[in-house]
């Protein structure tokens, strides 16, 4: 019983001390990162942002494939959710649990990703790539 106290012990003063004000913070520091380090301001005035936005593999990619690649997560979540629909038909599906596979889950995050890569793929049409 002493090892979970002092576990429980140690956990409330970590959450705690999460809450304290920062002491003096010193101006000078041991490690000053580069100017090629930080990020760039992604700041843009318009109706649509430039390619820059969507980091440096997405930017490269035409809209058309970027077009095609979401059609492709959409077909993948479509075809997810619905084979795992039959698969709630079975008897005692639903109380064993036996409808949920692995691979429709996997597949049912092609949605988010083509809500993504359809948007990705507006930015590059608009920028003319």
């Amino acid at each position: 019983m002493s090892k979970l106290s002092f576990i429980l012990l140690t956990l409330f003063f970590a959450a705690a001390s999460a809450f304290v004000p920062a002491g003096q913070v010193s101006k000078t520091t041991a490690f000053m990162p580069s100017t090629a380090l930080q990020a760039e301001d992604m700041y843009w005035e318009g109706e649509y942002p430039p390619s820059k936005v969507l980091g440096p593999i997405m930017s490269k990619m035409p809209s058309g494939l970027l077009g095609m690649i979401s059609i492709l997560c959409l077909g993948s979540c479509v075809y997810s959710c619905v084979q795992s629909g039959v698969l709630q038909q079975e008897p005692d599906a639903l109380q064993t649990g036996s409808w949920v596979k692995w691979y429709y889950v996997l597949g049912s995050f092609g949605g988010p990703l083509a809500w993504g890569t359809h948007v990705a793929a507006w930015i590059q049409r608009r920028n003319g790539m």
